[in-house]
């Protein structure tokens, strides 16, 4: 009798390997309560158990829960924390990026300052912050309607930087949880960064907010899931199709055409420049000229150029012509996929 052959993973996946050697095609046939994802023995874990100690270095005594779902989210009323699926398995990563074009929270980096910004929404609704008088005074009424896109203002200093895309600036409890997690970064020095600054006053509103509550019990105590990954019977495919639909994300075919004219995917015995790292070398200059000449926001504008390098290197391609021919192309490319997105609307950030 044979034994089973013992199967061997890629080095340092995580997540469930029966997801491992499955096709783009046959993951985006399951349902995503078939996934069996678990945030234990996860890079997430880690990160949980790095910001729990950023809390108790402040003396704050709450910690939120956390749990698998579609995406990041703090329910109203809920002090926890909803991550998204794919961070929980590597191959599904792989899928996200594929779909999404990026991978939300995939970095450390990232994935910290994403968990800071919604503890900062779990603390929140813990002790019910956005409630007293003086947070509407410092960060505006909570009340007004929650938009489904917002429109930044790129050089406002009345704003933290944490999240990409000026977030705070989507609404007031944004606004909060952003300043929340720059006040909770450890050695963010936030009173060099920020001094002169109108946003200033907010980090040290935070800064008196939380030492005044950060040793009491929360006053709300529920552990409630909302839209856990077990309970979500759509299919992977369902779930990117309207996620795509939503978010505007451009699919590759839109960008091909005018790529391969510019660059070469054609095999050649000479070394060739990959497109993707020479797009990357001048992709200031190009979101500076594209910017210029017809006054878009430069955010746009790197967004979309971002999407063209990634598919540059999904497809392979090289520089085969002078860089002042290849660069004077593509600066056409990029200025007409960016007016697109303007004509479309999608020069505001989709919440």
């Amino acid at each position: 009798m044979k034994k089973k052959r013992k199967r061997t993973l890629p080095s340092g996946y995580f997540g469930n390997p029966e997801l491992s050697d499955l096709s783009d095609d046959e993951l985006l046939s399951l349902r995503m309560c078939d996934l069996g994802l678990k945030i234990e023995g996860t890079p997430l874990e880690q990160r949980i158990a790095h910001v729990s100690r950023e809390l108790a270095a402040k003396q704050i005594r709450f910690r939120p829960h956390f749990w698998l779902s579609e995406e990041w989210f703090t329910p109203d009323g809920v002090p926890g924390i909803a991550i998204p699926f794919y961070l929980a398995d590597r191959r599904l990563m792989r899928l996200e990026r594929s779909r999404m074009q990026e991978v939300e929270g995939g970095a450390a980096e990232w994935c910290m300052r994403i968990l800071r910004h919604e503890v900062g929404h779990a603390l929140d609704n813990a002790y019910r912050l956005r409630r007293r008088r003086s947070y509407r005074e410092v960060f505006g009424n909570v009340s007004i309607p929650y938009p489904r896109a917002y429109v930044p203002r790129p050089y406002s200093r009345s704003y933290v930087i944490n999240i990409e895309m000026w977030y705070g600036q989507a609404h007031p409890v944004e606004d909060f949880a952003e300043t929340f997690a720059v006040w909770l970064r450890p050695r963010s020095r936030w009173r060099q960064a920020y001094e002169n600054w109108p946003a200033l006053r907010k980090l040290e509103y935070v800064h008196t907010l939380v030492r005044e509550v950060g040793e009491k019990k929360p006053l709300v105590h529920s552990r409630r899931h909302v839209d856990p990954i077990k309970s979500l019977r759509k299919t992977l495919r369902e779930h990117y199709e309207q996620r795509r639909s939503y978010y505007h994300v451009e699919t590759s075919k839109d960008y091909d055409t005018d790529l391969l004219r510019i660059f070469s995917n054609g095999s050649t015995k000479k070394r060739r420049l990959s497109a993707s790292v020479f797009l990357n070398r001048i992709r200031g200059r190009l979101r500076r000229e594209v910017a210029e000449s017809t006054g878009l926001f430069r955010y746009t504008i790197d967004s979309v150029l971002g999407e063209m390098i990634q598919r540059c290197r999904e497809l392979k391609l090289k520089v085969d012509r002078p860089s002042r021919q290849a660069e004077r192309s593509v600066l056409i490319v990029l200025t007409k996929h960016t007016m697109r997105c303007i004509e479309q609307g999608e020069h505001q950030i989709s919440l």
